[in-house]
């Protein structure tokens, strides 16, 4: 399995709305990850300089990747610098060094997100989403996008610079049937799905009509846990024990704070919403979808050939 975490986020320093309640922790949590089955993470960057830190991150372990980009709901740095040709610029150096040292995987976290346009102008958001294909298109990387509220102009963007990017997930999908179908219509892009995704009996109605093989799966810890009211709960079987963050203990996660070992109960809620018996095989299935967008040198030539043979899960 794989996992995309917001590593670089406040919660895995310790650090809980500006406080500090227990020591840096991602060793541990790193740990539990492994442990839980995750082969690779994908560390993403929302910001230049959190795209650096998540690049500097990635580069602490073999099985760490990270992502350049800037979130929609930040892109109005590119004109708070004074020179946003300049900044993009600095992006672009950034995927390539962070290419050639095997650990840059994809352009994003980029899209729209109408939801939060108190943080950013949906006009400055369209502006620097579509700037960003060109930092795709730059550097030949696939896209990890994001998309709330938006789906109509997210699509038209889309649909103006399929040719630009070789292919994409549209991450922590929450939107509805017809949105799904939209997304679907594009052959390069995939839909991912975290706890986000798995909150109401809607939301496991449309998941029900993703295809496995258009599908990944994520975390975006420390964000978007399944909680005991979503409907997604039911299917969960795997469970760890956890601590307030005022009783930290290292060997428990942190109650309400997601993690990358969380993405098994994922796995479970897509499995048994889907009337799926055998977890494994679609773990492999999903994780196969993800080394095609994001490790295509590494994909496994026998999970190719388990494909090809028409053993698909829909």
């Amino acid at each position: 399995m794989s996992s995309t975490v917001r590593m670089i986020d406040n919660m895995f320093k310790g650090i809980y709305n500006g406080r500090q309640y227990h020591v840096a922790d991602i060793p541990a949590v790193l740990a539990r990850a492994w442990s839980a089955g995750v082969d690779r993470i994908i560390v993403t960057g929302g910001s230049l300089e959190e795209s650096k830190e998540a690049l500097a991150i990635a580069e602490t372990d073999g099985r760490l990747f990270c992502t350049v980009g800037v979130h929609p709901t930040r892109c109005k740095e590119f004109e708070e610098s004074g020179d946003p040709e300049k900044h993009f610029q600095t992006l672009v150096s950034l995927a390539k060094e962070g290419i050639q040292k095997g650990k840059v995987v994809a352009v994003g976290e980029c899209g729209l997100d109408y939801d939060r346009l108190q943080f950013c102008p949906s006009e400055t958001q369209k502006k620097y989403f579509e700037k960003q294909f060109e930092l795709a298109e730059a550097v030949k990387l696939p896209m990890f996008l994001h998309m709330r509220a938006a789906a109509e102009d997210f699509c038209n963007i889309l649909a103006q610079n399929k040719h630009r990017f070789s292919a994409g997930v549209a991450h922590s999908f929450t939107g509805s049937a017809e949105d799904r179908d939209k997304l679907l219509s594009f052959d390069n892009l995939f839909i991912g799905v975290n706890g986000c995704s798995l909150k109401t009996t809607e939301n496991l109605d449309v998941l029900r009509g993703i295809p496995i093989e258009r599908m990944m799966i994520e975390t975006d810890s420390p964000y978007c846990g399944i909680k005991n009211t979503h409907a997604g709960i039911k299917f969960v079987k795997s469970v760890w024990p956890s601590k307030k963050k005022e009783k930290y203990e290292p060997d428990s996660t942190v109650k309400d704070r997601n993690e990358p070992c969380i993405v098994r109960q994922v796995l479970e809620v897509v499995a048994g919403c889907k009337g799926i018996g055998d977890a494994e095989h679609l773990s492999k299935t999903l994780y196969h979808n993800t080394c095609r967008v994001f490790f295509p040198q590494d994909l496994d030539t026998a999970a190719d050939a388990l494909l090809e043979s028409g053993l698909n899960i829909q």
